[in-house]
């Protein structure tokens, strides 16, 4: 197994990552919905918002997973971070960064991983859109860039959800009880 090494601009990444003020926030369905969308159309058993900082990948979303998170030194979205274009595995016993990682010789059981990079405003990289499988597979171009369509959506969507936070927080918007109105936990 090949951890993936991280980015050069790796800590302002994660900077950017947490600024959006998401991680360890509850499900929401503009995300399972994406997902779930994805699992259907691509016709995978497993379908991930994954969002990846320092020590770990956390899934904002999963269709067909139930862990909500695993070490980043075993992800596919770390390597796929590292790349401005899909990145795809279409057989994880076929190469050698992945063969025996846990994640391949056990649970999940992937043998394809397709991740499309979640590209911020700023340019960097939070996480990926990725499909998974438990059989090898590859994808057609009108597949890749639908991909990647989804990946841009939800990363528009992350980042709408920051915009409103610092709308409201700006705004001073509160609740009956004096907290701001939407804010997670809220």
């Amino acid at each position: 197994m090949q951890a993936a090494a991280p980015p050069p601009d790796d800590a302002a990444r994660v900077d950017s990552l947490r600024r959006l003020l998401v991680l360890d926030t509850p499900p929401q369905e503009r995300f399972d919905s994406l997902t779930a969308y994805a699992a259907s159309v691509f016709q995978v058993p497993i379908a991930l918002v994954s969002l990846v900082d320092e020590e770990r990948q956390w899934f904002k979303s999963r269709c067909g997973l139930g862990v909500t998170q695993t070490a980043r030194d075993v992800s596919f979205c770390g390597h796929a971070i590292l790349q401005d274009v899909v990145m795809v595995v279409r057989d994880t016993w076929a190469d050698t960064r992945f063969r025996d990682n846990p994640l391949v010789t056990g649970d999940p059981f992937i043998r394809f991983y397709a991740g499309a990079p979640l590209v911020l405003q700023d340019g960097h990289k939070a996480g990926t859109f990725c499909l998974i499988d438990r059989r090898p597979r590859t994808l057609d171009d009108w597949e890749l860039g639908h991909l990647r369509d989804l990946a841009r959506v939800a990363a528009l969507e992350l980042q709408g959800i920051f915009a409103a936070l610092a709308f409201l927080q700006a705004h001073s918007v509160q609740d009956g009880r004096g907290a701001v109105a939407g804010t997670p936990g809220t």
